[in-house]
């Protein structure tokens, strides 16, 4: 996927994107479990309680999940948004919903060809390429397993950062904060770009929403953001190997939920210092700072399920296409990523953990599962140690 690679025939690409969503939804409807859409039932199960009023944060779905019964844990404005989609039949959203994902990702390797500004360079074939490459890839295919939103705001944040609008994207964060907390964080790029107008008035448009569903949906939304607000026990079980935030992977080590005491505050800390100093080596370089910013994000979370890690996939982009794509450690650390997300070692020790809110676990386990945690400490890390000469 190198930009300077020998001269593909045009048709190679569009037939690699087509194959590649073809066998996507041909694992999804013909293989055994293929996809259980569980996060999407949730979703549009939880917009659905909107019409019994008081009921939207008991609701749960165990239709396919009996051990864990999974309960609304999204913002309120998530229910208000997604209340239209819950009136069609089921089947027909889940198909358009992979469908508009696989779109989605489409969008979020062309926006960040454009931020590096290598989109005119046999940009579109390089973005179907990218694109059935990372249908595969584990952060995706656990979005395409559940149902998940997570490509859809990564796409938004993207798009924020690409547009010079400092409307379109507060807008665009504050809507996408609304829908699900996690992309917030962007307000730390939008601050270290010194975008003023764009961080500010996602606050706006994010306290809006918080309004509006007040105001709507009453008591149950006072209700999240008084008490439900910040309690990682209700959005799951924080020592299954598929949190792959800090907390999760030190409580993993110590055999009960570290919480954000001494150990976690700590690795938190380091990983801080380390984005700061990675962003002053990138010298504004607006893809890689954005990168910085959300894989902090990844690690501070009290929560970080593999399908949050949708970010690996611009950043192998930046590592493999950016600015420095010829110097050894981009490569190293692309490919690394690369054959890190297409094995999916997180999934692969699934397999062997105990119950999923079982946190103690033989060592080997634990410390494996550290995985993603420490190769994005290593990652940071390299980019802060490289001098900022780019590559020619």
């Amino acid at each position: 996927m190198d930009t300077k690679a020998p001269a593909r025939p045009a048709w190679l690409a569009p037939v690699l994107l087509i194959a590649s969503v073809a066998a996507r939804l041909g694992w999804t409807y013909l293989a055994p479990n293929g996809a259980n859409f569980v996060d999407l039932h949730v979703y549009l199960g939880g917009a659905g309680a909107l019409e019994h009023p008081g009921t939207l944060y008991s609701y749960v779905y165990a239709d396919q999940t009996p051990d864990f019964p999974l309960p609304f844990t999204y913002p309120p404005f998530a229910a208000l948004v997604f209340y239209p989609l819950h009136l069609l039949p089921f089947g027909v959203v889940a198909f358009c919903w992979q469908l508009g994902t696989i779109a989605a990702l489409y969008g979020v390797v062309r926006i960040s060809q454009r931020l590096l500004g290598t989109a005119a360079t046999d940009g579109r074939a390089i973005a179907m390429i990218w694109t059935a490459v990372a249908i595969w890839l584990e952060p995706l295919r656990s979005n395409f397993d559940y149902g998940q939103i997570n490509v859809i705001l990564v796409l938004a944040v993207l798009w924020a950062a690409y547009s010079s609008r400092w409307w379109l994207s507060g807008l665009l964060v504050g809507l996408a904060a609304g829908i699900k907390l996690t992309p917030a964080v962007t307000g730390l790029y939008f601050l270290g770009m010194r975008r003023w107008g764009a961080a500010v008035f996602s606050a706006v448009v994010f306290f809006g929403t918080v309004g509006l569903s007040v105001a709507v949906i009453g008591q149950q939304a006072r209700f999240y953001f008084t008490d439900l607000l910040g309690d990682a026990r209700r959005v799951g079980p924080i020592g299954t190997s598929f949190n792959q935030s800090w907390r999760g992977a030190i409580s993993r080590i110590l055999g009960h939920d570290a919480g954000y005491g001494p150990v976690v505050l700590a690795a938190i800390a380091v990983a801080a210092v380390m984005a700061v100093v990675a962003w002053r080596a990138l010298d504004s370089d607006r893809l890689g700072c954005l990168l910085v910013v959300q894989l902090f994000g990844l690690l501070i979370s009290p929560i970080s399920w593999t399908h949050h890690w949708v970010w690996l996939v611009p950043l192998m982009i930046w590592l493999l296409h950016g600015p420095w794509r010829n110097r050894l450690g981009a490569k190293v650390f692309g490919y690394g990523w690369l054959a890190l997300t297409v094995v999916g070692v997180p999934w692969l020790l699934s397999f062997a953990q105990p119950t999923i809110w079982q946190i103690s676990r033989p060592w080997y386990l634990a410390w494996a599962a550290l995985i993603y945690a420490v190769a994005t400490m290593a990652t940071l890390a390299w980019i802060a140690a490289t001098p900022r000469r780019e590559s020619r």
